[in-house]
């Protein structure tokens, strides 16, 4: 387990089958548990697979269902985010989408109270992204979570190679990932615009792909767990 040298603001975490990236995601988890009491809302944003959007979605309903209960929306931050230009309420968007309701198990079993302002994003530059981020971040009572796995269906050592460069790309705030790279690579873009903005630093927390955990390798997944911090000064 990696030691941060400061408590995650934002986590990239990824969303695949649990038995396939949920190591993987439990690490991301566990560099927030320090803060578990003092999380009170989660702003959950991920890549839209099933449905083309322009822009950025908020969900409309008023909670989100898992077997272990419901998670209230945050009303008050989904009224902040749609002042933004790109950000529009469509439930449409969210229907068949796995990215956002599969981190919520993790987080209704890590957090004590919370609610959560669920995002969903398609086609969308960094800036919009980070303009709707800027909007609701919030102080420490909130954590910014982003949805992503890394590379797709390549032999376990392409990946490997891959998801390497993607993360040396986000560990120096690149803000031009692609879908090859990342399918959450717009969200990750934007979450790198502002974290640049605001000189926050960025640390691997884990790197696996399917072949490492119960895929065959000769056609993995990449998944990979970061933090985002404050700098600690020298």
């Amino acid at each position: 387990m990696v030691e941060l040298p400061a408590l995650p603001i934002a986590l990239i975490v990824p969303h695949a089958g649990y038995i396939y990236s949920g190591s993987v995601a439990a690490a991301a988890y566990a560099s927030v548990a320090a803060r578990r009491n003092s999380i009170r809302r989660v702003v959950l944003m991920g890549p839209s697979h099933r449905v083309y959007l322009r822009g950025i979605a908020v969900a409309e309903a008023d909670s989100f269902a898992t077997p272990l209960g419901e998670v209230a929306i945050d009303h008050a931050g989904r009224s902040r985010v749609l002042e933004c230009d790109a950000v529009i309420a469509a439930d449409t968007p969210h229907a068949p989408e796995h990215s956002l309701e599969v981190q919520l198990p993790f987080l209704q079993v890590l957090l004590e109270d919370f609610t959560v302002l669920p995002l969903v994003v398609g086609e969308a530059t960094p800036q919009q992204v980070a303009a709707a981020l800027e909007a609701v971040r919030g102080g420490d009572e909130t954590l910014v979570l982003i949805s992503s796995d890394l590379s797709h269906y390549q032999s376990y050592r392409q990946a490997q190679q891959i998801d390497r460069q993607t993360s040396e790309s986000i560990l120096h705030h690149t803000t031009s990932l692609s879908g090859e790279q990342a399918c959450g690579a717009a969200c990750i873009n934007g979450l790198l615009h502002m974290s640049k903005a605001h000189n926050l630093a960025v640390t691997e927390i884990m790197r696996l792909n399917s072949g490492d955990t119960a895929g065959d390798p000769a056609r993995v997944v990449g998944y990979g767990a970061f933090a985002i911090h404050r700098t600690v000064p020298q």
